[in-house]
């Protein structure tokens, strides 16, 4: 069994980041985050079209956070509070002791291995915090930084979704 409780918001730090929880504040970033085409390109979603889109994101995503259902971290650099990118756990099933991890960083932040140091955080989180033994990760066969990404944390290729979507998987026995 998974000890889910997100209250008081667990905050993350790395090397060179805070992972915090999402704010209302963050309309703007996740505006951009969530309409840019580079970022949307393997994820399969319609993008955000307003401001009022984003700003609805985030109240459904604070909703879930309260209720316990998934975890969203906002991706900042320490020192500042500016939204960067984004880090998820969602999908947990307690039987199994599993959930799926999600992410997404604004282009210009990409290639200095930033989400490598975020996701390795959120798996220690996962694993120490929550209890969790399995991580699942799905990428576009065509995403090779986000494959890279997996890979180098040891996840494994575990299988295709669809014809496009992979699906990778990390084990930790303990």
């Amino acid at each position: 069994m998974t000890d889910k409780n997100f209250t008081p918001f667990p905050v993350l730090h790395t090397g060179r980041l805070t992972l915090r929880q999402l704010l209302d504040s963050d309309d703007r970033e996740i505006f951009a985050l969530r309409s840019n085409d580079s970022v949307n390109k393997y994820l399969g979603r319609k993008p955000s079209e307003s401001l009022a889109d984003a700003k609805s994101f985030i109240q459904a995503i604070q909703e879930n956070t309260r209720q316990n259902n998934s975890i969203y971290w906002a991706i900042t650099l320490t020192g500042t509070d500016q939204l960067i990118g984004t880090i998820c756990l969602f999908d947990f099933s307690d039987y199994r002791q599993k959930a799926e991890i999600g992410y997404e960083l604004l282009p210009a932040f990409q290639g200095k291995g930033l989400m490598l140091e975020a996701v390795s955080e959120v798996i220690r989180f996962a694993v120490q915090q929550l209890g969790l033994t399995t991580i699942e990760a799905c990428s576009h066969c065509d995403n090779i930084r986000s494959t890279n990404i997996l890979q180098r944390l040891n996840f494994k290729k575990h299988g295709a979704v669809d014809d496009n979507l992979l699906l990778f998987q990390l084990t930790h026995t303990g």
